[in-house]
């Protein structure tokens, strides 16, 4: 009888892309019924859908960036934005989509610049929006020559929402990759700044999971750097006490507190799936892979230079015990 797959599959060739798509709207069906009509020219939908979204600050984030990613995003807000001049909707969803456009591969020079004056003119029609914020925050971080201003744009963010889920998973990745050559260092400012998160917010918040993030974005650094092997099983780095206590905690806090209504919510599961994976925890695994269902991410899965959508079906079927 042969062994069965390793949990997360096998490392892909460096610089390789998975062929699988993942879906930035998750499980939020409003949302992709509003991107299919916006995909063919149709922004009413998306107007109501945000109309509705309100103050959700979380949710609006999530959604403005779904309406983001599709390639017409731009020209869309764009007409949307000439027909109705005031709407801080048009504006935010011009700006988050001219960040997409920005960070993709083949961009233009000048994207960067254009997108960052369609964040700054919606940030002006809505100053208490953290999207804005956020859409700038993704910008420093996703471009080779940014990263200076992360803490000050992450700030912008916290200032509106204190508790914002996106933009904690975005400076937990900027953290982690300091001193890529300290190894497991378990005063590294990434820990710090996860549990200093997680404690200042609400019980039922779940900022409680981001020491799993910082502990799986630590393992992507170390990983990279070539201080620790790309196997999890191999790696000290999920075995050890504090990674111990950490993955319990979060684990507790999920079966306590298990947000179905956030709309990041499946992210986190992915985040705690993979921990759980790596730490050899196959039972509680297989519990989370049934609550996220078809609902992959490609992080943390692609960690450690892996095809994310392969190492997610792996560690799946090895929890479930799928033949």
């Amino acid at each position: 009888m042969s062994p069965p797959p390793p949990p997360l599959g096998r490392s892909r060739r460096r610089g390789g892309r998975s062929d699988h798509a993942f879906d930035p709207a998750l499980d939020d069906q409003e949302l992709i019924d509003a991107r299919n009509q916006f995909t063919q020219g149709r922004w009413s939908d998306a107007r109501a859908l945000l109309v509705t979204t309100g103050n959700d600050w979380d949710r609006r984030g999530h959604r403005l960036l779904g309406l983001a990613e599709i390639p017409s995003a731009v020209d869309w807000a764009g007409d949307w934005l000439l027909a109705e001049p005031e709407s801080a909707d048009a504006a935010t969803l011009l700006g988050c989509a001219c960040v997409v456009r920005a960070l993709r591969p083949k961009a233009k020079a000048d994207e960067a610049a254009r997108a960052r004056q369609a964040c700054l003119a919606a940030a002006r029609i809505t100053p208490e929006d953290p999207t804005p914020w956020l859409a700038l925050l993704l910008l420093d971080r996703g471009r080779e020559d940014g990263g200076d201003e992360t803490g000050r744009l992450f700030e912008e963010v916290r200032s509106r929402h204190p508790e914002h889920h996106h933009a904690h998973h975005v400076m937990t990745a900027q953290l982690a990759e300091s001193h890529p050559d300290s190894g497991q260092d378990p005063l590294h400012e990434v820990y710090d700044f996860a549990a200093w998160a997680a404690e200042q917010a609400p019980a039922d918040s779940p900022l409680a999971v981001l020491p799993v993030i910082a502990h799986a974005e630590r393992y992507r650094v170390l990983v990279a750097a070539g201080s620790e092997p790309d196997d999890p099983v191999a790696s000290g780095h999920w075995s050890g006490r504090r990674a111990r206590q950490v993955m319990k905690a979060a684990f507790d806090w999920w079966l306590e507190w298990e947000r179905e209504d956030h709309p990041r919510h499946r992210v986190d599961l992915n985040f705690l799936a993979h921990a759980k994976v790596c730490e050899g925890r196959t039972a509680e695994a297989a519990a989370l892979f049934h609550r996220i269902g078809p609902h992959a991410t490609a992080a943390p899965w692609s960690y450690a230079n892996r095809d994310p959508y392969a190492a997610f079906t792996a560690a799946r079927d090895h929890a479930l015990g799928t033949p």
